[in-house]
């Protein structure tokens, strides 16, 4: 298949386009600097200069190909205070892209995330399909879940479309997300923190196990199908910290929860959160079997900690 992938060269893409190349696929990937478009060269795929706000740009690559998968998301905004303004141009990209594969039964197949479905409890694959459990206008994940439903309803219009939902941790060597920022934050304030009694759980992925996964539904995927890219159904934050906190020298302490956002500063509304979510639906529909280590496997080999 020819595949537009946008989001290509960033975390989970770069390990996405050469997943696809060697399964056999040709990849046009979206770049909107020198550095994205020399990587994505690098990697054998091809290159469509733009961003997720051109949309002639994913109009015209989208009808060029053979399916789409779409990673991108303008995370460098949503941390910064406009969540509301990353979400609206993924809700652009998704409906622009609804528009050219309508009734073609090509793929799309749309990153999303699992927090925030259901605190407290185990998340399936089951939960969050229905506008109630959204809030449309809601801050936070539940802008996204609302882009997740529109991109499941394109089924009913002649797009073989999926939702597949990460973790908040996709972890890995050369990590930079949610793992690396607790490393940082751990140094910088000369301990290794949880929120309360750290009993709360995060699920987690490796990125290359997220990968293959990305590569399965935009193979197989049946049109309407949500899907989760979880190794680790839930990993108590307090034996994250403590892993840190051996490899650092540093003592692990409890951090109140009125002081959270202090102490872990942008992570600090989402560290105490009670996350859990379950893969076993999208095991059995697809096949997938994560190979590489879980998070805490992966925490000890040492790599988080190698720098500064």
């Amino acid at each position: 298949m020819r595949v537009f992938v946008t989001g290509a060269s960033g975390w989970i893409g770069s390990a996405v386009v050469p997943e696809l190349i060697g399964a056999g696929h040709e990849v046009v990937g979206l770049a909107r600097s020198d550095a994205s478009a020399a990587a994505l060269t690098r990697a054998g795929a091809q290159v469509r200069r733009g961003t997720i706000d051109d949309l002639d740009t994913l109009r015209s690559a989208a009808a060029e190909s053979d399916g789409v998968i779409h990673l991108a998301f303008k995370h460098d905004i949503a941390f910064t205070g406009d969540f509301q303004g990353a979400a609206a141009a993924d809700r652009r990209a998704v409906e622009t892209f609804g528009e050219v594969l309508a009734g073609s039964d090509r793929p799309l197949v749309l990153a999303s995330g699992v927090l925030g479905l259901t605190p407290g409890r185990v998340a399936t694959e089951r939960d969050g399909r229905d506008s109630g459990s959204t809030g449309a206008h809601d801050d936070g994940p539940r802008v996204r879940q609302a882009t997740a439903l529109r991109t499941l309803d394109l089924a009913s219009h002649g797009v073989r479309s999926s939702v597949l939902r990460l973790p908040p941790t996709v972890y890995g060597e050369g990590d930079h997300g949610f793992m690396a920022a607790l490393v940082g934050i751990a140094r910088d304030r000369g301990v290794s923190g949880h929120v309360g009694d750290g009993s709360n759980r995060w699920p987690g992925v490796h990125r290359l196990d997220a990968a293959h996964l990305f590569r399965l539904a935009l193979e197989k995927a049946p049109a309407g199908s949500v899907l989760h890219a979880v190794t680790d159904e839930g990993v108590p934050i307090r034996a994250v910290a403590e892993v840190i906190g051996r490899h650092l020298g540093l003592p692990v302490v409890s951090i109140p929860s009125d002081e959270a956002g202090e102490h872990f500063s942008w992570l600090g509304a989402m560290i105490g959160a009670d996350a859990p979510a379950s893969s076993a639906l999208t095991r059995e529909l697809l096949g997938w079997q994560p190979v590489q280590p879980g998070l805490i496997d992966d925490l000890d080999k040492g790599h988080y900690f190698h720098a500064g």
